[in-house]
């Protein structure tokens, strides 16, 4: 009778304490990112119906023969057993004690030896219904410690029932046990896993958005900046040479540096709130006017209505970067902007094409394929450079 009643307490326990962890890793990891949800407040009811299933120690110590001293040693086990796996599963879950995806804390490793010790005092009474602890303290190493933890549980657990089949006399009543140890270890090896690997893909997609939202600020950062410094750059260059000669026009050119330095500002302050959309129109005449600064003709050939405003938007930031280029580079006299449904270019007649490709131009093949344009950077009809997109 205490035989069956051990496999069955055994298999119950099987079904019932691996959901329990389930339902504690779930909750624990939801709960760290706000306010204490039901689970956390009521969740331990969850780890508390799964111990009915310890009503088969408690028939064993009931009808045990053992000395009496061993039978209260083993209700005291039995106790404490159930009050250390529910304040371990509420810790757990409510308080973020780690396990899987987060080292476990201290507590959560003196709750798994208490829980260990508190099922071996109950053997001498209970005998073979203390295979019943298995699976509760297997999956709250499966779930609430590490994956060595769970490894080491899960064998050791299958060479002491293993043992008590082959090496015990009645050992053959509790093959059943064996099998629904080894299966529990199984289940447990699997869900653990894909929690992991889960994890790991939250994760990773979380660094890789973090990582793409950076390089998208700080191409924008670049673009713009790298723009408007050199405008400035370029006017205070002229203003040290009218100073003297020309002194209203560098007084002129001192409020343009004042302009366009209160423009990157906000630009900047705009890009990284994720809101900056200068239209094509505005970008053309701030360019031109940035070009002429320089002494550079700038012509236009089309109408920026051509293109939709997703499309005006990438040729926005083509354009600024390119004019950049130009400014820096090129050593242009004449830049020409070409536009038309589905392509825009940009082509000057400076000294062409470098060696080498720079910040800039990776920063305009970004802006391209974000777009979901084709970028192409080609030696111009007369010299000089061309940057053509096309969608």
């Amino acid at each position: 009778m205490a035989d069956d009643l051990t496999r069955r307490a055994a298999a119950a326990s099987a079904a019932g304490a691996a959901p329990a962890a389930w339902a504690a890793q779930g909750t624990r990891r939801a709960g760290s990112e706000g306010a204490k949800s039901p689970w956390e407040r009521f969740g331990w009811v969850m780890a508390a119906v799964w111990l009915v299933f310890l009503t088969y120690p408690i028939v064993a110590l009931v009808r045990s023969d053992a000395a009496q001293g061993w039978i209260i040693t083993g209700w005291i086990g039995l106790g404490t057993f159930v009050v250390s796996y529910v304040a371990g599963f509420v810790h757990g879950m409510s308080f973020g004690g780690g396990g899987l995806t987060d080292p476990p804390k201290p507590i959560q490793w003196v709750v798994f030896v208490v829980l260990i010790v508190c099922a071996a005092l109950t053997v001498p009474a209970t005998l073979g219904a203390a295979l019943s602890f298995l699976p509760f303290i297997m999956s709250f190493a499966s779930y609430g410690l590490t994956r060595i933890a769970h490894w080491t549980t899960f064998i050791v657990s299958i060479v002491i029932t293993a043992a008590v089949v082959f090496f015990t006399p009645s050992g053959t009543n509790y093959i059943t046990v064996l099998v629904i140890v080894g299966l529990l270890g199984v289940v447990n090896t699997v869900s653990t896993t894909l929690i992991i690997r889960s994890a790991q893909a939250e994760q990773l997609g979380l660094e890789l958005a973090t990582s793409e939202g950076r390089e998208a600020v700080a191409r924008d950062v670049h673009d713009l900046v790298g723009h408007s410094l050199t405008v400035v750059s370029l006017k205070a260059q002229l203003v040290r040479r009218l100073i003297d000669s020309d002194p209203e026009r560098a007084k002129a050119e001192l409020s343009d540096i004042e302009t366009l330095t209160a423009e990157a500002i906000s630009g900047v302050r705009a890009t990284v709130a994720g809101v900056r959309s200068a239209a094509l129109t505005e970008q053309i005449a701030s360019c031109r006017e940035a070009l002429k600064a320089a002494d550079v003709l700038m012509e236009v050939e089309g109408d920026a209505a051509a293109l939709s405003p997703a499309q005006s938007l990438t040729a926005s930031w083509i354009l600024r970067e390119a004019t950049t280029n130009v400014l820096r580079h090129a050593g242009a006299r004449a830049v020409t902007v070409r536009i038309a449904p589905g392509s825009f270019a940009v082509v000057d007649d400076g000294r062409g094409l470098g060696s080498g490709e720079g910040n800039g131009m990776r920063g305009m093949r970004e802006r391209a394929t974000t777009g979901g344009a084709t970028l192409a950077v080609t030696a111009g009809a007369h010299g000089g450079t061309q940057v053509e997109v096309t969608w």
